[in-house]
């Protein structure tokens, strides 16, 4: 094929070497199990300069999950609990895994069922949005839960849940 497309019919590689000489262009091999081999007349340095801006576009358009972390205290208040729900909503919207993490301090630690109450609020308060990836982990003095972006939000508010704006 010459340097427009057109076919140049079958010829000896010497041949088709001298053409691609004539033409300053490179003789590039596109097919080789064909009988006979497909060549091509192009500028080679220019192809691999399209082909690395079209993958630099391509990687552009790709967005790579992250995993955010988000710190409660088993004693936060009503407020700040509602807060730290409405930032967890906005980063699984923007397509984030979160990992909700309860940090217990001192003696807080003989009541690990009062963590796991409030990843369960956190966890039906989002279930709109959220899908759950495994379950609640302790991991030393830290009870550990990662919720992934799920169903988009719905329209209308869930009755009960009138404090969930995102």
């Amino acid at each position: 094929m010459g340097e427009k497309g057109e076919q140049l019919g079958v010829m000896p590689l010497y041949q088709a070497r001298e053409v691609a000489g004539a033409h300053g262009l490179d003789l590039v091999e596109v097919a080789a199990t064909a009988v006979p081999p497909v060549c091509r007349l192009l500028d080679y340095g220019r192809f691999k300069y399209e082909q690395a801006k079209k993958d630099r576009e391509a990687r552009k358009s790709q967005k790579t999950p992250v995993l955010r972390e988000v710190r409660l205290r088993p004693s936060i208040g009503a407020h700040d609990l509602v807060s730290k729900v409405r930032v967890i909503g906005k980063l699984l919207n923007a397509g984030d895994k979160v990992r909700v993490v309860v940090v217990f301090r001192g003696r807080e630690i003989t009541h690990p069922e009062l963590g796991w109450r409030l990843l369960q609020g956190v966890v039906e308060s989002l279930k709109e949005v959220a899908a759950v990836e495994g379950r609640s982990v302790m991991e030393g003095k830290r009870m550990v839960i990662v919720l992934a972006p799920g169903a988009l939000p719905k329209t209308r508010k869930a009755k009960g849940q009138e404090w969930l704006s995102y």
